[in-house]
C-alpha cells in the first residue's frame, strides 16, 4: 500500500495536482501515514486494527464503497467500470434495507424459527428490521424460514445482501462513528499557519508547545492527534484562532 500511495502521488506531482491524502476514516493506509507523520515511531511500525478509531467504518465489505469514488476522482484506470458496480451495490443494499424496514411478519410465521434459533418468540406482528437486530438472527436463516423473503432476495448478489445486513445490524454503531468523523472533519478544516509560533502561546502546556513546534501540524485535526497534545491544548488553539 505504501508503494501504491507513493506511485499515485508521484503521478499527481507530475500532473501538478494536489497530493492524495487518505483520511483516517477512509483507509487503514490513511491511519498508518497519519500516525507516522503526526506521532512518529522509534521502531518499525506495524498496522494493527486497534490503531484505528473508526474500525466499524473501515470494514472489508465496504472497501469498494470507500475507495472507488476516490480512485475515480483522481483518474485511476478502471475506476469508472468499478463505480458502476459500486452504485449497483449501494442501490441494492438500500432496496433491501427498505424492504426490511417495511415488511412485517406475525407470530405464526416466525415463532417456530425464533425458537429454533434460541431467540424469544414475538406476541404480535414485528418488522423484519427489528428481527434482524437480534444477535441470533441472520438474513440467510431468516430467508430460509420465510418464503416471501427468500423470493425477494433471489435476484440480489450475496455481496449486496451482506452489506445490507451489516448496515442494519450495526446501524447505531455506524451512525456514532460517522458523527465522530464529522466532528473530526470540522477540526481538519481549521488550518494552522506553517510559521505559527506555538512557543509564544503560553496557555498551551509545555509539552504541547514543544511537540507542536516540532511537528508543525497543518490542521487542528492533525494537532489533536499528536501525542502530548491534550483536548485542553486543542481548545486553546481554537480560542486563539477565534473558533
Amino acid at each position: 500500500c505504501q508503494g501504491l500511495m507513493a506511485g499515485i502521488n508521484a503521478a499527481m506531482a507530475v500532473k501538478e495536482a494536489a497530493p492524495l491524502v487518505l483520511k483516517r476514516s477512509e483507509a487503514y493506509i490513511g491511519v498508518l501515514i497519519d500516525d507516522l507523520v503526526n506521532k512518529g515511531t522509534q521502531e518499525p511500525y506495524r498496522m494493527f486494527t486497534s490503531r484505528a478509531e473508526y474500525r466499524i467504518l473501515l470494514r472489508q465489505d465496504n472497501a469498494d464503497l470507500r475507495l472507488t469514488p476516490i480512485a475515480q476522482r483522481i483518474g485511476m484506470q478502471g475506476a469508472d467500470l468499478r463505480m458502476d458496480r459500486v452504485r449497483a451495490k449501494q442501490r441494492s443494499a438500500a432496496e433491501i434495507e427498505t424492504f426490511f424496514r417495511n415488511a412485517s411478519v406475525g407470530p405464526d410465521e416466525v415463532n417456530g424459527y425464533l425458537t429454533a434459533m434460541q431467540s424469544a418468540p414475538v406476541a404480535q406482528k414485528v418488522k423484519l428490521y427489528n428481527l434482524l437486530l437480534r444477535p441470533q438472527v441472520d438474513i440467510a436463516t431468516l430467508a430460509a424460514a420465510l418464503p416471501e423473503l427468500q423470493h425477494f432476495l433471489m435476484p440480489f448478489d450475496p455481496e449486496f445482501i451482506e452489506l445490507a445486513e451489516i448496515n442494519i445490524k450495526y446501524d447505531g454503531y455506524i451512525r456514532k462513528e460517522e458523527e465522530m468523523v464529522q466532528k473530526m472533519n470540522r477540526l481538519e478544516d481549521v488550518h494552522l499557519h506553517e510559521n505559527f509560533d506555538y512557543r509564544a502561546l503560553t496557555a498551551l502546556s509545555a509539552e504541547a508547545r514543544d511537540k507542536l513546534a516540532r511537528h508543525k501540524p497543518r490542521t487542528i485535526g492533525q494537532a489533536s492527534r499528536i501525542s502530548g497534545v491534550s483536548p485542553a491544548d486543542v481548545s486553546v488553539l481554537l480560542i486563539h484562532l477565534g473558533r
